[in-house]
């Protein structure tokens, strides 16, 4: 047996991650043949069979999850060597993963990387929009760049800017259906429901004068994208809670109204990674710059 090559090794996860040549095509930039050729390839080499294949699905072998275990130790080695000898030089390089959900990602993350690409020439930095939780581990990710203080245990994360999320309408709906005067009353009104990674659907969590309070909503209209939500919401099509770095400007100009402005939903933002920072040269200094950047923006979830 010959010993694998690395790139082919990270084509094979990727495949194995995906079930499909196709979509790991589409991941690694590639075309399916070359991907399908270096995965075959790697069997030769290593003289077994790592995947199924059919016309319709891709699926790994006994020998193929051995592989993979071990591929995703290998690589994750090698990327750790590479970014510890990095550090020494104080240069940050190498691939960067970083995903985020659809609104905060684009409106906030995006650009950042954008300065932060500019200060730091050998980061290849790849931004995944993603309005689910992803599997940091299993997915390979160096970042996650989340709105919500819901983090599991086995996560490490770190602060980067304080947001909650408040309860708002244009005012034709107001005017129209009456401004609800206790949390109870939203149970009455047409509320814009957003089905967005872990919030739970037509489920508001606030809190209130009297502590943590529940009210279950509903609505004709749910999305799962919250920048739909919040063009239905100046539509004065229903009520929306929504976090405050996406409506403040319209909350500022009239757009929107705030109801019940005793009530609020603590949303903060943060960056979730696996390891510790100092092991990560590129992750603790994007965190380091994404906290900065927030800081610096006044029309940021912080201010």
């Amino acid at each position: 047996m010959n010993y694998p090559n690395l790139d082919d090794l990270n084509v094979f996860i990727h495949v194995a991650r995906r079930s499909s040549f196709v979509g790991a095509a589409n991941e690694l930039g590639m075309s399916a043949a070359y991907v399908s050729k270096r995965v075959k390839l790697l069997e030769q080499n290593m003289s077994v069979v790592l995947l199924h294949r059919s016309t319709r699905q891709v699926s790994i072998t006994e020998d193929g999850e051995r592989v993979y275990e071990w591929a995703k130790g290998i690589l994750e080695s090698v990327q750790q060597m590479g970014d510890e000898v990095a550090a020494l030089h104080g240069e940050p390089s190498g691939l960067l993963r970083v995903v985020s959900s659809q609104g905060f990602g684009r409106r906030f993350v995006a650009p950042a990387l954008s300065e932060l690409a500019a200060l730091y020439p050998k980061l290849d930095i790849r931004l995944d929009i993603q309005d689910r939780l992803v599997d940091l581990i299993e997915e390979g990710v160096d970042l996650d760049i989340r709105v919500g203080n819901e983090i599991a245990p086995h996560l490490r994360a770190r602060h980067l800017a304080s947001n909650w999320r408040v309860l708002c309408a244009s005012p034709a709906y107001l005017k129209d259906h009456g401004v609800p005067l206790s949390i109870g009353e939203l149970a009455n009104h047409d509320c814009l429901v957003i089905k967005e990674r872990d919030r739970p659907f037509g489920i508001w969590h606030l809190n209130g004068p009297q502590g943590a309070e529940t009210v279950k909503v509903t609505g004709s209209l749910s999305t799962n994208h919250g920048e739909i939500a919040r063009q239905w919401c100046l539509d004065g099509r229903g009520v929306l809670l929504r976090s405050l770095w996406d409506v403040r400007t319209d909350l500022a100009e009239g757009r929107l109204v705030q109801m019940l402005p005793e009530y609020r939903q603590d949303a903060d933002i943060w960056a979730v990674h696996t390891s510790p920072l100092m092991s990560s040269a590129k992750v603790r200094v994007t965190v380091e710059f994404l906290r900065d950047y927030l800081a610096l923006h006044p029309s940021q979830a912080n201010r």
